[in-house]
């Protein structure tokens, strides 16, 4: 028999090996911070609702990544390569997942089902709205510029800039090529500025247009035809596509997606990339993107100043496009004028930025409805934001 002495001796090194390896050990109020954001997160969604696709998967997501873990090392029997748990762990469940974001994979899915949802009548009917979602992306060559007096490197800066466009696809793909170690604050800005776009837009707008203005009335789109809708995916992946080639990824699903939807002989595929296909990337997205937020390499200086730029480019964007209406409708006759409220809708917040323009044109008149007419800046400013990730990725990777 084991002498009893002898016995305690590995009990006890058992459990300071256990109690070594327990997240007590090893936390710090990094990941008291990190969990209590991720927490609020979670508090928005649900009881305020914003964007709770979003915010609950990256919320819950941000608890995950800071439940800190280390001394696995001093387990006297096992592998401890058999113990990697960790996002950022080569050969952990949580790392074979996050490599769907590092790979730029995730992206064109969720691009792809946007495509089988979105109707681009608005843009078709009434194509001068395109130059409003261009306008829109000011913000990402303002950051850029911005990131680039700050220090940072080019490829950083392009990645940093495309978080103006409110679109967390377009900054997870391009962050994926420019700057993987950078993903995780660019992913975590880029979509809370979406989620808080009902919150900031509205100051704007009211900020920038006059009651007159705020009124006009918009000349009722035309009737589009079902050729027009199944051949403008076509004609927009070879326009678009054949001028910057970097941003086929993205543009390419969006159009095929289209695609499936207007041909109306695709129907099932079409309802399968737009329903489950990309509610499941969505739920992945958001918590790899939530769980790559450890404290111990999140919480920096570098991190700050991204998110402060990223919100800065979100502001230019939003008077960018709003000022830009303004100035259409100088050269435009009565009757013809826009609506600078839909002005916010370039940028690619898609939908919100649209809905945001339909609730505060209501504030100030009932009957004037402005969503369908905010769907074309809305979605010009998708295909401008993708176009301005193509142009960036073509002279910096």
């Amino acid at each position: 028999m084991m002498d009893t002495s002898v016995t305690w001796a590995l009990m006890s090194e058992h459990l300071g090996g256990f109690v070594n390896t327990t997240s007590f050990a090893n936390f710090t109020w990094g990941h008291v911070l990190m969990i209590v954001v991720g927490l609020a997160f979670i508090y928005m969604a649900i009881a305020k609702e914003y964007a709770p696709m979003l915010l609950v998967p990256i919320g819950f997501g941000i608890l995950l990544g800071n439940i800190p873990f280390s001394g696995f090392e001093h387990i006297a029997y096992g592998d401890p390569q058999n113990l990697q748990i960790g996002i950022h762990q080569s050969g952990s469940v949580l790392n074979y997942l996050y490599s769907g974001l590092l790979s730029g994979v995730f992206p064109p899915l969720i691009f792809l089902g946007i495509g089988a949802m979105t109707d681009f009548s608005s843009v078709i009917s009434n194509p001068k709205l395109i130059l409003v979602g261009i306008a829109s992306q000011i913000g990402i060559f303002g950051a850029y510029a911005g990131a680039l007096a700050l220090g940072f490197l080019p490829a950083e800066a392009g990645a940093i800039g495309i978080i103006g466009a409110a679109d967390g696809p377009t900054a997870l793909f391009l962050a994926s090529k420019l700057a993987p170690g950078m993903i995780g604050i660019i992913a975590i800005s880029a979509y809370c500025y979406m989620a808080i776009v009902p919150v900031i837009q509205p100051r704007i707008m009211k900020l920038l247009t006059t009651k007159k203005e705020r009124l006009i009335r918009m000349k009722p789109l035309r009737t589009v035809s079902k050729l027009e809708k199944t051949m403008f995916p076509i004609i927009g992946l070879l326009l678009t596509c054949f001028i910057v080639p970097a941003a086929l990824p993205l543009l390419g699903m969006l159009f095929f997606g289209n695609l499936l939807k207007e041909s109306t002989v695709t129907k099932r595929l079409a309802e399968t990339v737009k329903g489950p296909m990309i509610d499941i990337v969505t739920i992945l997205i958001g918590l790899t993107i939530g769980a790559s937020t450890q404290a111990t390499t999140f919480l920096t200086t570098k991190s700050v100043i991204v998110f402060l730029l990223g919100i800065v480019a979100f502001i230019v964007a939003t008077f960018g496009g709003v000022l830009f209406v303004k100035v259409m409708n100088v050269f435009l006759k009565e009757g013809n004028k826009i609506n600078p409220l839909i002005g916010n809708a370039g940028v690619a917040a898609v939908p919100d930025s649209a809905r945001v323009s339909q609730i505060v044109g209501l504030e100030y008149d009932k009957t004037n409805h402005l969503l369908i007419h905010a769907t074309g800046p809305n979605m010009a400013g998708l295909i401008g934001s993708a176009i301005a990730a193509g142009v960036m990725l073509s002279f910096l990777f």
